[in-house]
């Protein structure tokens, strides 16, 4: 007689077949990849000591190096899943950063808690207010999103080279450090920013409507006009947003190094930013999107831009290592790659297999 197979190894392996299939399979592994790369190169890599109630490690160096990217790819993830795209982020954290320490540097006292509380207020609010001509361009004037933030992304370095007056802008103020380069709880304070916006943003758009109004916008802004979705201020807020949250990357990168360059400071991050969005599984069409996703994304390329300078290669050189990762795992969670691995997992599934009577 025929065995037949057991249900329990065929439920298990329906299980593992959903796993492979969820959008952050391979993102999750790719990042356990270069996590075990660095570790068999060195050892210690993901050894965490602590020094003075500090917690230090290269995971640690991860999670404070990821909170510029963080901040700025949680904008761009919402504006993507509206259909738009922002190039302008790295300009805002540029102005961002070149406000808030000019303000200090010319400030009587630059290291009172109060002149580094306004400069913070004020570099955020012209964030805000960068972001919001964005969205007013899109949803408004009805400027493209690609032309329409092209616009700030030219003018926006120049805004921040009339504010230095061209000069690398450098201050003293142990508050105003405190912000890219302090600790609280032996944690990096610039990781518990992001991780704090990230969980803001998690909780509005999984548990609010707002999720589903970002997303229904971005599937077909027209049939949500319809249904009573006011699309166009839904494409307001997520620009607006994107401005904010990149305003709060330039404050912590200009806190990180204590100066502000115009010509260099969150240079090229809206591709980094865009890449980490991508690869976290959100599609550039639109619609649906995933947070957990873009917090893998942004590991992942932080993790590859460390592990670069960890091996000895020449930083010039890491773009090509992005560019292969990205393209690596964009493959793997193609629709057409994935059904042709399900494809081959079914016609092994259907050879007929070696029974004992």
């Amino acid at each position: 007689m025929p065995t037949t197979t057991p249900a329990r190894p065929r439920a298990a392996e329906g299980g593992l077949r959903r796993i492979a299939h969820h959008t952050l399979f391979w993102p999750v592994v790719a990042l356990i990849a270069l996590l075990a790369a660095n570790t068999v190169y060195r050892p210690s890599f993901l050894s965490v000591t602590v020094l003075n109630g500090h917690l230090f490690g290269a995971p640690i160096d991860i999670l404070r190096n990821s909170a510029p990217l963080m901040l700025v790819a949680l904008g761009m993830t919402l504006v993507i899943a509206t259909r738009g795209i922002d190039l302008s982020v790295g300009a805002v954290v540029a102005i961002s950063g070149a406000l808030s320490l000019s303000f200090i540097a010319t400030s009587p006292n630059p290291g009172s808690l109060s002149t580094v509380l306004l400069a913070i207020a004020i570099a955020l609010g012209v964030s805000l207010v960068l972001g919001v001509w964005n969205g007013f361009l899109v949803s408004v004037v009805g400027i493209q999103p690609i032309i329409a933030t092209l616009i700030l992304m030219t003018a926006g370095r120049g805004i921040a080279m009339l504010i230095t007056e061209g000069q690398i802008t450098t201050v003293t103020s142990p508050p105003f450090k405190t912000l890219g380069a302090g600790f609280w709880l032996g944690l990096p304070v610039a990781t518990l920013v992001a991780g704090g916006v990230f969980l803001l943003v998690a909780f509005l758009t999984r548990r609010t409507a707002l999720g589903m109004l970002v997303e229904s916008v971005g599937i077909n802004p027209s049939a949500s006009r319809l249904a009573g979705v006011k699309a166009r201020t839904i494409v307001w807020t997520v620009f607006a947003l994107s401005g904010l949250f990149s305003g709060l990357a330039g404050l912590i990168l200009a806190s990180n190094v204590m100066a502000a360059d115009a010509n260099n400071a969150g240079l090229f991050i809206e591709l980094d930013a865009i890449l980490a969005v991508v690869i976290g599984g959100t599609s550039l069409q639109g619609g649906k999107f995933s947070l957990s996703g873009t917090f893998v994304g942004v590991l992942i390329i932080t993790t590859l831009t460390l592990t670069v300078t960890i091996v000895g290669i020449s930083p010039l050189v890491t773009p090509l290592f992005k560019a292969l990762v990205v393209i690596a795992v964009t493959l793997l969670q193609s629709p057409r790659i994935r059904e042709s691995f399900a494809a081959r997992a079914r016609q092994r599934a259907a050879r007929p297999e070696e029974v004992s009577a």
